[in-house]
């Protein structure tokens, strides 16, 4: 009984842990209001909170993988931000079509140097496959060999004074020639370097070749465009063992003109300079006897392992020194075209044309590298002709410049001075015997030009001379596209009459007389007219496959990107 007595009654008894809440509110704190209370339902972890606004999924980009119908609103016939006009039909495909990439054609009588430059500016994937590629093993190509005959060939076209489009597009042939058409060559202007990647998961290929030694040797220039040019034809099967024979042979054949000939090109080159700014037989005689004095000492300084820049030096000293010994006689004879016809024979006007070419065809790099071995040369022309001059104004010489380059009216002497300044250019450059007298045509029509447009026309002679020289590298370009060769055989030799001779000694002659204003102004004026030879030259060439499609054939060729200012 005194158990139910102290019993607590049923409301007060304590509830299981099964019958509320660990949450619950303990006794004696009042219970929160009905509408406070919860739903109870299941909730998770990452839910937002109320009040948080969910934000509005952005608009996905873009790709070059969908089409435009897949960019569009479920509910809408346009796709967003596209204006009310558009249509699926006029949109164009971004996306692979399923019968995959067009093929692109090349057509085939077309030079394969052109098809080479419009290929090389192509996308790799873009690139159409070879047609037929050489004799290999049936296990393919020996990708170690062709690299290194790749660049074996295209070691001698740049070592002999070819633009570096030029070359990147022969070895581009060769290699594109044996079945390695994944190829991407670089050219600069002492490291030639090829990449071929088997395919966009294999690791590339990459060989690399140091220029060491350049030589002005057009004979083999040409030779080496014959071989491209039989390696690229379907007709003909050359192995990767006749390739290297035909290169050996091509090494070791000699110059095809001997040592006297070209000493005595030297002078004869000179010697038609001089008559060409208004020399007399005296004069000729002197200019070519002190070219070919020049001529010897720069090979004795050659042959002591002298630098190039020490040469010309040496070079530049014995027209000076014949120009100032001949004005302190009575001869009464004009000193000033023997310094001119000497400098003639010096002034490097073909790596100036190919360093301009480099440059206007995208390789800046290579162009620097040429333009300032240009400077160099000049400068060692200005030190040597300096010093002399300097001598001469000490003992009075009657050194005074004259009135202008082509004060002398005399067209027929002129013409064949011209042309004979060509021809001795063409056997200093080692040219083929077959070219010698096309280029020596070329230059006489390039000098013709010039006397018409500045004596009958008015013209100022650094338009005359673009001008001029625009037809040269235009007639260039057609001799060399019908015979697959290259341009530079019909083209360097036919500016010589064009070089600024007189021009760059007036403007020493002022210097080491102490007229700094009128030396500076002349060199400036030598400047500009030789910037107008080279891109003359350039623009000619750029001309003839721009607009003769009956020789070039096949797609134009893609310009190199640049940046336009932003």
């Amino acid at each position: 009984m005194a158990a139910d007595n102290h019993a607590e009654p049923e409301d007060r008894k304590p509830q299981s842990d099964e019958a509320h809440s660990a949450f619950s509110p303990p006794l004696g704190v009042p219970q929160p209001a009905a509408h406070l209370v919860e739903e109870e339902h299941p909730t998770s972890e990452f839910t937002l909170p109320k009040g948080f606004a969910v934000p509005a999924p952005e608009e996905p980009e873009g790709s070059a993988f969908t089409t435009p119908a897949d960019q569009a609103d479920a509910g809408s016939a346009h796709p967003p931000g596209s204006p009310n006009t558009w249509t699926g039909q006029h949109g164009l495909p971004a996306f692979t079509p399923a019968h995959g990439i067009p093929k692109v054609t090349l057509t085939k009588e077309s030079p394969w140097q052109d098809r080479m430059r419009t290929m090389l500016r192509m996308p790799v994937a873009e690139r159409p496959a070879p047609d037929r590629v050489q004799k290999q093993d049936d296990t393919g190509p020996a990708v170690p060999r062709v690299l290194d005959l790749t660049l074996r060939i295209g070691e001698l076209l740049l070592a002999g004074g070819e633009g570096a489009e030029d070359v990147e597009a022969a070895m581009f042939a060769v290699s594109r020639s044996y079945g390695l058409d994944r190829c991407e060559p670089n050219v600069t202007f002492t490291l030639l370097s090829m990449s071929y990647q088997p395919s966009l998961v294999d690791d590339p290929v990459t060989a690399s070749r140091t220029v060491r030694r350049r030589g002005t040797d057009y004979t083999r220039l040409a030779a080496v465009y014959r071989l491209v040019d039989d390696i690229c034809t379907p007709d003909t099967e050359i192995t990767l063992e006749d390739a290297y024979r035909g290169l050996a042979e091509i090494r070791r054949n000699r110059h095809p003109y001997p040592g006297w000939a070209l000493t005595a090109a030297g002078g004869l080159l000179a010697g038609a300079a001089s008559v060409l700014v208004g020399g007399d037989w005296v004069v000729f005689l002197a200019a070519a006897v002190s070219a070919m004095l020049g001529d010897r000492l720069a090979w004795l300084f050659a042959g002591r392992g002298m630098p190039e820049f020490y040469q010309f030096v040496a070079a530049a000293t014995p027209p000076a020194s014949m120009g100032v010994l001949l004005s302190l006689t009575p001869l009464n004879a004009p000193a000033s075209a023997v310094i001119t016809g000497g400098l003639f024979a010096l002034i490097p006007g073909r790596a100036l044309v190919a360093g301009v070419q480099d440059g206007l065809t995208g390789f800046y790099i290579t162009a620097a590298a040429r333009l300032l071995e240009v400077c160099y040369l000049i400068v060692g022309i200005v030190i040597g002709v300096l010093a002399v001059l300097a001598i001469g104004v000490t003992f009075d010489a009657g050194l005074q410049p004259q009135t202008s380059i082509h004060s002398v009216n005399r067209p027929l002497i002129q013409l064949l001075a011209a042309m004979a300044l060509s021809f001795a250019f063409a056997v200093l450059l080692q040219q083929e015997r077959n070219t010698v007298l096309l280029v020596t045509l070329n230059g006489g029509v390039a000098w013709a030009v010039y006397g018409v447009l500045v004596v009958e026309g008015g013209l100022p002679p650094v338009a005359a001379t673009a001008i001029a020289a625009g037809l040269v590298g235009l007639f260039g370009q057609l001799m060399s596209r019908y015979r697959f060769a290259s341009a530079l055989p019909y083209l360097t030799a036919a500016i010589g009459p064009l070089l600024p001779g007189s021009a760059t000694y007036f403007g020493l002659l002022s210097v080491a007389q102490g007229n700094l204003n009128a030396g500076l102004q002349s060199l400036a004026n030598a400047a500009a007219l030789a910037l107008a030879i080279a891109i003359g030259v350039n623009l000619g060439s750029e001309l003839s496959r721009m607009f003769l499609h009956g020789a070039g054939g096949g797609p134009a060729r893609r310009a190199a990107k640049r940046t336009r200012g932003f």
